[in-house]
């Protein structure tokens, strides 16, 4: 059986069955969510932005399109490969580990989108990546964090599922071991099997709020879906929180 070495997101998020499995991302959805996001901000057409753990950069590229100039930075050197191609004079993209800083006092926000948080073994790296995005916003800039809602998913939590697509049958385990939740994605292609598992930090808010703190930010708002909802613990299914450099 294939399995993964390393930290699990070197590995995973690399591979071209990430990309399968989650294919069917919404990102209609997604965009509404920056837009609402945009709006809310209310940035200058020139602000320089830095989209963390970017992935495959599409989000890179919705911001750009808004007027903003964006770097978009991401782990996986196989993601930015794929999102080179749409660079331009306001949009670049590079690989950069989130726990190190990019460039100092550069940019007036930095976009954090769809869990891309949490995903170390050492709960300590938090604090690193917090810190390095601290130095790396000028001063007063902002910091947009958009993590799952750790209440809501653990009180929703899937243990079982398959999900077919393109061919292949992903099954799907998921369970909680007290700091992390476990996503263990086990499936067989072309007669051989593979094993690949996630793993998140169940980061809640008054975590999020110390973990701030101790970087250095002010705490602005709170909302608890894509819609820019107040957060509820209970109900809401995104922790999206907007925080200034002190």
């Amino acid at each position: 059986m294939s399995e993964q070495k390393g930290e699990w997101f070197e590995t995973w998020f690399d591979t071209s069955y990430y990309h399968i499995l989650y294919q069917n991302r919404d990102f209609t959805e997604a965009e509404k969510f920056i837009s609402n996001l945009l709006a809310y901000l209310n940035l200058p057409k020139s602000s320089n932005c830095l989209d963390l753990a970017c992935g495959k950069g599409r989000h890179s590229i919705f911001l750009n399109k808004q007027g903003l100039q964006v770097t978009g930075v991401d782990l996986s050197a196989n993601s930015i490969e794929n999102a080179k191609p749409f660079e331009n004079d306001t949009l670049s993209f590079d690989t950069h580990d989130m726990r190190e800083v990019y460039l100092e006092n550069t940019y007036d926000v930095v976009f954090n989108l769809f869990t891309s948080f949490g995903y170390f073994e050492d709960y300590d790296d938090n604090q690193k990546v917090l810190d390095s995005v601290h130095q790396m916003l000028v001063e007063d800039g902002l910091l947009v964090i958009d993590f799952m809602n750790a209440d809501y998913a653990l009180d929703n939590l899937v243990e079982e599922e398959v999900k077919t697509l393109s061919g292949i049958d992903f099954n799907i385990t998921k369970s909680y071991n007290g700091s992390h939740i476990f996503k263990n994605i086990d499936f067989v292609d072309k007669g051989k099997p593979f094993h690949f598992q996630e793993k998140v930090q169940a980061i809640k808010k008054e975590e999020f709020e110390t973990l701030l703190e101790n970087a250095g930010f002010d705490v602005l708002d709170v909302f608890g879906d894509f819609s820019l909802a107040p957060f509820d613990r209970k109900e809401s299914d995104r922790l999206i929180i907007i925080a200034k450099k002190k």
